[in-house]
This record gives C-alpha cells, sequence and structure tokens, in this order.
C-alpha cells in the first residue's frame, strides 16, 4: 500500500452519498490465536475451476507475513493445514499490512496478509500482484474509561472519533461525546488517541471511516495504511494489535482502533466497546449479524479483481468498519509446484478454512459464496 494517504472527492462525496461512499468511491480510488487441536481435521474441499484440490507430495514451504488482524486466523490455518499435509509448512508473522504486501511484492514471503486492499501505486510498481479475499473481518474502538457502568458501549460517530484524534476534542466529558450518550456519567478525563506506529492496514480502515464521516479529516489527512496523525497532547504510537490492546490498558483516558480478532483481550483487559454510528444513523457493535450485513450490501458491487471497501457501506443494521481480510500474492511464482501448492492452500482457507471452526476463534465471518467464486478465478490465473 502506497504510504501517502488519500483524501475523498467532494465532487463525488456529494454525487453518491455518503452510503456509496466506502462501495464505489474508495474502491475507484484504489483501483488499485489458538492452535487448532482437533483429532478430526476438515477435508479439503473439492477442486473448483480446476484448482488442486491438495498440495503436491513433495515438501514446500510457504512463508506469510503481514497484518497482525488477520495473524491469529492464519496461525491456526496454518497449523491444521501442516496436519493434513506434514509436507507443507507455512511460517506467519505478525508485521503489519505494510510489510506484508511489500514482502509479497519482493518474494521474501509467498503471502503478505493485509486488511487493505492493493492501491493503484501497488500495481503500477509490481502488476503481478493479486488481492484475494480469505474472511470477513471488522474492526472496533476500544476506551479506558474508568468509572464507567460496566455493560455501557458508549456511542461514538465517525466525526466525533475524528476530533479526538485531532485534538479538537480533548476530554471524555465533552458536549460532543455527551449528546451522543445522554444518562451516561462520563469522566472529565483526558482524552489520549492510540493509533499504529507501523504500516497498518487497521489504520486504513480506522481513517477511511473518518474520511468518509468527516469533512475536515477528509480534506485535512485522508486515509491510507500511514497518514500525518496530528499532533495531539499525549498521543501514543503503539506496534501492531497487542501493542494497542497493551497501551489502552495502560493509559486511563485512551482510545484506541483494534482489530475484531482482538476483542477478547481487548475485554480482559478491561477495555470498553463503542457502538459506531454507521451511514444510516444507527449505532451497531461489531457482531456476527451486523459484519455480515455490512458485507452482503456490496456483493453485488464487487469487481473482478476484489478490490473495494465496505467501510460506512449502505446497510442499514450494518457495522461501519467492516473489511475483507487479502492474501497479496504474486500471480507469477518461481515455479510450477510452488504455484500449484499456493493455489491449494488459497482455495482450502477460503472453503474448508471458513468454517466455524476456525472463524469463531477470530470473530471473523466467512466468504459470501459470489465472492469466493471471484476469488477462484483469481487463484486460477496464478501461475
Amino acid at each position: 500500500m502506497a504510504s501517502a494517504s488519500r483524501r475523498l472527492s467532494a465532487q463525488r462525496l456529494r454525487a453518491l452519498g455518503l452510503p456509496a461512499v466506502a462501495a464505489a468511491v474508495l474502491a475507484v480510488l484504489a483501483t488499485g490465536c489458538t492452535t487448532a487441536t482437533s483429532p478430526a481435521l476438515p477435508q479439503p474441499s473439492a477442486s473448483a475451476g480446476g484448482l488442486p484440490g491438495a498440495p503436491a507430495a513433495s515438501a514446500v514451504s510457504l512463508p506469510e507475513t503481514g497484518s497482525t488482524l488477520l495473524f491469529p486466523l492464519l496461525r491456526s490455518w496454518a497449523s491444521a493445514y501442516h496436519q493434513l499435509f506434514p509436507q507443507v509448512t507455512i511460517s506467519t508473522a505478525e508485521t503489519g499490512s505494510g510489510a506484508g504486501i511489500t514482502a509479497a511484492s519482493d518474494g521474501t514471503a509467498t503471502i503478505g496478509a493485509s486488511d487493505a486492499y492493493l492501491s493503484s501505486g501497488n500495481l503500477v510498481s509490481d502488476p503481478r500482484l493479486l488481492n484475494i479475499p480469505l474472511a470477513i473481518s471488522a474492526q472496533q474502538v476500544d476506551y479506558n474509561l474508568p468509572g464507567l457502568a460496566p455493560g455501557v458501549h458508549l456511542q461514538l460517530t465517525g466525526s466525533v472519533l475524528a476530533g479526538m484524534y485531532s485534538g479538537s476534542i480533548t476530554s471524555w466529558n465533552d458536549q460532543a461525546i455527551a449528546s451522543l450518550n445522554p444518562g451516561v456519567r462520563l469522566p472529565a478525563i483526558r482524552v489520549v488517541p492510540l493509533h499504529r506506529a507501523e504500516s497498518s492496514g487497521d489504520t486504513f480502515l480506522f481513517s477511511s471511516y473518518l474520511a468518509t464521516s468527516d469533512p475536515a479529516w477528509n480534506g485535512a489527512i485522508g486515509y491510507g495504511t500511514t497518514v500525518a496523525w496530528p499532533h495531539v497532547s499525549g498521543a501514543l504510537a503503539e506496534e501492531g494489535n497487542s501493542g494497542m490492546v497493551a497501551g489502552c490498558r495502560a493509559t486511563p483516558g485512551c482510545v484506541a482502533y483494534i482489530g475484531i480478532s482482538y476483542l477478547t483481550q481487548a475485554l480482559a483487559a478491561g477495555l470498553g466497546e463503542a457502538q459506531l454510528r454507521n451511514a444510516s444513523g444507527n449505532f451497531e457493535l461489531p457482531t456476527a449479524g451486523s459484519i455480515s450485513a455490512a458485507a452482503s450490501s456490496v456483493v453485488s458491487l464487487l469487481p473482478a479483481n476484489e478490490t473495494i471497501s465496505m467501510v460506512n457501506g449502505p446497510a442499514a443494521t450494518g457495522y461501519p468498519i467492516v473489511n475483507y481480510e487479502y492474501a497479496i500474492v504474486s500471480s507469477v511464482q518461481p515455479s510450477a509446484v510452488r504455484a500449484r501448492d499456493l493455489k491449494a492452500f488459497l482455495h482450502w482457507a477460503m472453503t474448508t478454512g471458513n468454517s466455524a471452526r476456525f472463524l469463531d476463534q477470530v470473530r471473523f465471518e466467512p466468504l459470501p459464496a459470489d465472492v469466493v467464486t471471484l476469488a477462484d478465478a483469481q487463484i486460477a490465473s496464478i501461475r
């Protein structure tokens, strides 16, 4: 992903309306865990469109690196796949989406994991790259507010979060927050925004939500895997989702964007989870239903290369920060055997790997059948 942040066209915002921004405008701009232990492992699904149903018999290593949000699931998949096919070893690393894209492009990894789709800049620098959806994920917004009643989910909007990250909203009892949460006693504690230190798909998703919600943020900051964060007193930069959880836990008054696969850790750390306002004006938590509703509403808009944003999509009950988790791979592999083994694993991940046994651990949702069909067509092009 190109490091420069991008901004949404004001003309397109007016023409399309906010609900269509994520599904159309961002797509145009982009043209661009635990180890599985069950003894009864799922078997590979039947091959589709000429895709191999199993890897070759020879030993192979498929190194993966990138997204910390996708890391717990990929680690679980790698373990299960190795039990099915001991000749295949998939190493995994959580280095951030930007590093994953770079590694897939320069050949230091076979699979680059990313929460963000490829930008036009990525595709210009390496037109061989493909972004292949593996599952549906979401991003939560968490906070550390001592004294807040248990079970309270503060309601927040993209505009209010933009104010908190830009420094115009400095206290949790600010009227802009209080007006969204009538009856909730908010502490007079300083807002401490946390953001990712490295190039991150989580930053891409969160800044996309701010950009589609707040014209001032869109005009000044935009969105990207890295952005020029405003200088806010006390703001902290953290490495990875685990760093965001730990940093927020240690910082009363924090607000942080954290991948849904770390929700269990965030709740165990005593962090609160916000309800976010979607493009229809409704406040939603990232539940299975709200994530699926958001994803289903844009399936018909998905292009063949599956480069699309689902942020602030049109579903009335949809959670506003939803995304595909992508495998970034080169369509040209060093050998026919490596290409076959990569295709076999990717197809397994989208089908057998999309079962509840794997996805429920990380609170992801399975790909719709139409998305699997498009992804299989991309996988088939790998050679």
